[in-house]
């Protein structure tokens, strides 16, 4: 673990500052936009979720462009267009010039090409640990933003002065880009027998409904940064430096959550039954919100919330890989990432239009709805833990008998790791059993050793 902390901390602390920088003005934005000039609250809450609507659109050109001239300058370039964003953001005197400084902002989408740098760093066995790594590295930005965002916020000209912290934090990033972050190796990948067509990762039934699932995941989340500020000052009239009060205890219990989440979906094979169980967390939390006359009971909702939302947080990424065949892997991540950011865009200005129609009240009954819809399509996915993976040792097992699995029901994807020396098989426990698997594919005078 420390020789993958030692490849990954720089790029993962990139990574940090940039969601710190996110996070730390969502807290506050919408309670600090909506008395700007020209505001209402759909304004507000396309404040609020715009960003990700640029960050949707321009993901896949960014990655194609890092392809084409290098990781490093395709960041260089994300994070200058994202300090420029800040910067207007924060000079902002009416909604209309926050609305562009917010949409530049977005326009840096350079998070999938930093996860590409992360993954051209390591090994594909330590992708996961790697992936935790930048996973730990954004909760804590996350949590320290919830603190920050507010005391900042709350002194005169604070929130702009939070988005000048971001334009810092963001030139902080382009010092240690080049600095202590390596060039990436030069890689090629030989087990792929395909190239991946954006089409296909739509087939697979359950792919489809997790691309759902980050839609409505995602668009939660926007919804609530959009509603929380809103009520906190104008129902509660609690002062902007005080709402870290009800943030920290809401996002400390999501943190604890994550926990049994990961150990009941990844361990027990229990992964929709923790996404149906968060789901009613964030339904009875927005009913909480829309429907509490009490500050404490309103944090009981907050505390829901967060709950249910982080439950979904160590399972996602994972899910889809797979899901995934290999070679669709990538594609499919862009996909499932799309869709959040196409949720959190959607979602903050839709809640913003509900508000200005029915209060708190009615975007509390919308959330319902969804969850509603929601729950039946988690429902009917059938569970990750029955898709199972074998390693083989290429030197123990013939890869010439491969082409006999290939076209059987239940093998659900198979390839060969050359500089490992590993075959992956990825099958269908209902209607394959590992031990024969293995003994149709052992070399003759072999013995079978399994594989971590």
């Amino acid at each position: 673990m420390k020789d993958i902390i030692a490849k990954t901390w720089h790029l993962s602390l990139i990574i940090g500052l940039r969601f710190l920088g996110l996070f730390v003005v969502m807290s506050v934005l919408s309670a600090y936009a909506k008395d700007l000039p020209g505001a209402t609250a759909t304004l507000v809450g396309l404040s609020v979720g715009g960003y990700a609507l640029t960050q949707a659109a321009l993901q896949v050109p960014f990655g194609v462009l890092s392809d084409k001239i290098g990781r490093k300058k395709t960041i260089l370039i994300g994070l200058l267009i994202f300090a420029l964003g800040s910067l207007m953001a924060g000079m902002a005197n009416d909604i209309y010039t926050l609305l562009t400084g917010r949409f530049l902002q977005g326009a840096g989408a350079i998070g999938a090409v930093i996860i590409a740098m992360i993954s051209d760093h390591v090994r594909e066995n330590e992708r996961a640990h790697a992936m935790a790594v930048m996973g730990m590295v954004i909760a804590l930005a996350f949590t320290a933003a919830m603190v920050i965002g507010p005391i900042i916020g709350g002194f005169t000209g604070g929130v702009p002065a939070l988005f000048y912290l971001t334009a810092g934090m963001a030139l902080l990033s382009i010092v240690l880009l080049f600095t202590v972050v390596p060039e990436p190796p030069k890689i090629t990948h030989s087990f792929a027998q395909e190239e991946a067509k954006v089409k296909d990762v739509f087939k697979d039934k359950d792919l489809l409904r997790m691309y759902i699932t980050f839609l409505f995941h995602s668009s939660t989340m926007a919804i609530a940064f959009f509603l929380i500020p809103m009520a906190l000052k104008g129902k509660f009239e609690l002062p902007m430096g005080e709402f870290w009060k009800v943030y920290l205890p809401a996002v400390f219990l999501g943190i604890i959550a994550m926990g049994p989440a990961a150990v009941f979906g990844e361990k027990y094979n229990r992964g929709k039954e923790v996404f149906l169980i968060s789901i009613a967390f964030i339904a009875a939390a927005f009913l909480l919100m829309g429907y509490s006359s009490s500050l404490p009971l309103f944090a009981v909702g907050v505390a829901l919330f967060f709950i249910g939302f982080n439950m979904f947080e160590p399972l996602l990424q994972s899910f889809v890989s797979k899901f995934a065949k290999a070679h669709q892997k990538g594609a499919a991540l862009g996909v499932a990432n799309t869709f959040a950011y196409v949720g959190m865009g959607i979602g903050a200005t839709l809640a913003g239009k509900i508000f200005e129609i029915w209060s708190i009240s009615g975007v509390a009954l919308t959330v319902l709805f969804v969850s509603l819809f929601w729950a039946f399509w988690i429902y009917g996915m059938r569970n990750p833990g029955l898709r199972a993976t074998i390693y083989l040792d290429t030197v123990l097992f013939e890869r010439e008998r491969l082409s006999q699995l290939r076209d059987e029901e239940g093998i659900n994807d198979i390839y060969i790791n050359e500089t490992e020396g590993v075959i992956v098989i990825k099958y269908d426990k209902e209607l394959h059993d590992e031990d024969k698997i293995r003994g149709r594919l052992l070399k003759r005078g072999s013995k079978s050793n399994k594989l971590s």
